[in-house]
């Protein structure tokens, strides 16, 4: 019976480890940006897909919900931030249908199975979320600043 503790143990602490190594490989994909306006361009959907597919759906999502809940709670962990402002602040900005957008790119993407090899699996799902997944992250995050006016 101890030992049984023991694995789950483990299990749990290695889990953690891999969301937080997970979530620190998104800020620094953040922080790594072409500036645009309002929203920069920036190499995390590289990572999002790269954790979705590496470890599925669902260590994926909650990677992706440590970064977010970093985020939120004030760390530097968005692509402008501390520029342009930190917290629950920054996420309602401009950027906030990208970033729920996250959620979704990477449920879809850990949900494809790589049998096929992790290279085919990882060019299929871009294909995949260039066409259908941005399309929706565009809409949710136009829909957010697009009564706001930005001089």
């Amino acid at each position: 019976m101890e030992a049984i503790k023991n694995l789950k143990l483990e299990k749990i602490v290695k889990l953690t480890l891999i969301s937080i190594i997970g979530s620190i490989l998104i800020t620094i994909s953040a922080k790594t940006k072409i500036p645009f306006y309002p929203v920069p361009m920036t190499m995390q959907t590289f990572a999002i897909l790269l954790i979705g597919i590496t470890l599925g759906y669902k260590i994926g999502l909650a990677t992706v919900m440590l970064y977010l809940f970093e985020g939120i709670i004030g760390l530097p962990v968005f692509s402008n931030s501390p520029e342009k402002g930190i917290g629950i602040a920054y996420f309602i900005g401009p950027t906030m249908g990208y970033l729920i957008g996250f959620l979704v790119a990477v449920c879809f993407a850990g949900a494809f199975k790589y049998d096929k090899g992790i290279l085919n699996t990882f060019f299929e799902v871009n294909f995949f979320c260039k066409f259908y997944l941005y399309s929706w992250c565009n809409l949710v995050g136009n829909f957010n600043w697009m009564g706001k006016t930005y001089i």
